[in-house]
């Protein structure tokens, strides 16, 4: 029982004011941040319908299309091969692998010439870019006997001077049969395959078989024979395969001269056979 004369405490409680986090916090700039990325593709989108023709649309679809390793419709690129633009009014979608006419129009000449080009006497065929050449050297292993596997042996890519294919050994897996010019079954598989699609375009085919930096004990043969020769075994197997003899522009065999791995004279990536694809505008 309180005395007389005692005080009583008095407590004051402050309840916190709510309902502002909503307007502060950050979670809506995220829902807008994804409605403005939304809006942007669908008038990319209506944006591209309008600029394009109805075979450029193809091409765009089947560029993009996971299933399909080559796009049978596509008008090239840009680049250092100066494919002729999708966007190019009348660039003019055959069969085959993308792209223009051999002879542009007038409105197209500015954009440059495809940097491979189809058989004359075969106008059911589409001339081939390098960049296609790549794709379609790739997505033809599943249709031949090159398993997997042996996609470990191939490096490819395009330069200046064209596509250029690079088959060599991996340890334990030799391409030809030891300081001999027999080339192994993978080999030929794997040859066969570049022939098939090099049979394709008209461009110059160049040839080089290198070795790697294993000396040769007595007899006068060497690496630079062992080079020559088994670039003259590729030669065979392409023309076999489908190259016209007169397109091979040169064959060379360059021993250890050119090694791959520069540190290691002895790897075996540096045993190879390099084919190139010349560019049409490049003399032999």
């Amino acid at each position: 029982m309180a005395k007389p004369g005692d005080q009583g405490v008095t407590i004051i409680k402050r309840k916190k004011a709510g309902g502002g986090d909503g307007h502060h916090g950050g979670a809506w700039k995220v829902a807008y941040a994804d409605f403005v990325t939304a809006m942007m593709a669908f008038f990319l989108l209506m944006w591209l319908l309008n600029a394009t023709t109805e075979d450029q649309r193809k091409g765009l679809a089947e560029y993009f299309d996971p299933k399909v390793p080559i796009a049978r419709i596509s008008g090239g690129g840009a680049g250092v091969f100066a494919g002729d633009s999708v966007f190019s009014e009348d660039a003019q979608a055959k069969s085959g692998t993308g792209a223009t006419d051999r002879r542009p129009s007038e409105e197209n000449a500015a954009m440059g010439r495809s940097g491979a080009e189809t058989q004359p006497e075969q106008s059911d065929k589409t001339g081939y870019g390098m960049a296609e050449m790549e794709n379609l050297f790739m997505g033809m292993s599943g249709e031949s006997d090159v398993e997997d596997p042996d996609l470990r042996h191939v490096r490819t890519q395009v330069t200046d001077e064209g596509l250029i294919i690079e088959l060599f050994d991996v340890e334990g897996q030799p391409l030809f049969a030891a300081g001999s010019a027999e080339p192994s079954p993978r080999m030929r598989a794997l040859l066969e395959m570049v022939g098939h699609v090099a049979s394709k375009v008209v461009n110059d085919v160049a040839i080089e078989g290198h070795t790697d930096a294993t000396p040769f004990t007595g007899g006068g043969y060497g690496n630079w024979e062992l080079s020559s020769d088994r670039a003259h075994a590729a030669r065979k197997i392409l023309v076999d395969a489908g190259v016209a003899p007169e397109r091979i522009a040169r064959v060379t065999g360059k021993a250890d001269r050119e090694p791959a791995v520069k540190d290691d004279p002895f790897s075996p990536r540096n045993r190879r056979i390099v084919i190139k694809i010349l560019r049409s505008d490049l003399k032999r």
